[in-house]
């Protein structure tokens, strides 16, 4: 079975497709089959991989506290990477995936050929940041104690930056909420307390992606209001980074607007390839 070691658990990964590599990072709320709209997409001239986060089944669930957190996730991407033998690749992440991507970026420059941070960035602005770490405990452990089926799923199906889905896409909606509870209570929930909860504000890496170069797309819901101020300050402050905005489009941008999203990092994948997104 597809597994890649990385320290304290074992990762499940799926890949398609043949040529340059794209590695696709989840969000909190999903797992590796949010990106199958992208994978059919992209694997007729990619290679395509995704994979699930610790604590996500099929890949293991620690039970310890101290094997989730930021610096996990980071090390988690370059060990599946390192496993499959690529040296580099477009990293593209979702929300807390997203979160990753720009950490991979700042701390594994020479293994990424672009970063794609999608929807990163809620409870970065400091006037939210205590209030978002209070709630990111608690719901934790809500998740521990009650696991997925019933409220806490409804809650995240129907919030203010998720809503859009269900008006969109039903069906897209009820597939993802499928998923949604199949999720581990305990994984989850220990992912919310330590990693969600826990994560520096993107605003503290000010310094360190003023000197990033990688060639970075930021893309973001212009309803998805908890990460808008953070994209804006990602686009002032990183010196090779382009900032695409979707109308009418909540947190799950690639679920939202598949077409879109998969057009837009065709176009700048492309422009990355051709040595033409560049400094200066």
């Amino acid at each position: 079975m597809p597994y890649a070691q990385a320290e304290g658990a074992r990762l499940w990964y799926e890949e398609a497709g043949s040529g340059h590599p794209i590695l696709f990072i989840h969000e909190f709320g999903a797992d590796h089959r949010e990106w199958e709209d992208q994978v059919r997409f992209f694997s007729r001239e990619y290679r395509c991989i995704t994979y699930a986060a610790r604590g996500y089944p099929p890949s293991e669930v620690p039970e310890s506290p101290k094997l989730y957190g930021q610096d996990f996730a980071v090390a988690d991407a370059a060990a599946v990477l390192r496993h499959l033998g690529i040296p580099r690749a477009h990293v593209v992440g979702l929300s807390m995936g997203g979160f990753a991507a720009l950490l991979f970026g700042i701390r594994h420059p020479e293994m990424a050929v672009s970063l794609v941070p999608a929807g990163a960035g809620s409870g970065s602005p400091r006037a939210d940041l205590a209030e978002f770490r209070s709630q990111c405990a608690a719901r934790g452990d809500r998740l521990i104690a009650e696991g997925w089926p019933g409220a806490m799923a409804e809650e995240t199906g129907h919030a203010p930056t998720r809503i859009q889905l269900k008006k969109k896409d039903p069906r897209g909606w009820a597939a993802y909420m499928a998923r949604l509870a199949e999720h581990s209570g305990l994984g989850t929930g220990l992912t919310m307390k330590h990693y969600q909860g826990e994560r520096d504000s993107i605003l503290d890496w000010e310094a360190e992606l003023r000197r990033m170069e990688v060639p970075t797309l930021l893309a973001v819901g212009d309803e998805d209001w908890p990460c808008i101020e953070t994209n804006i300050f990602l686009k002032k402050v990183l010196p090779n980074a382009g900032l695409w905005m979707c109308p009418r489009t909540g947190h799950a941008i690639n679920l939202e607007e598949p077409a879109a999203f998969n057009a837009e990092l065709a176009r700048f994948f492309s422009t990355v390839e051709r040595g033409r997104w560049r400094l200066g």
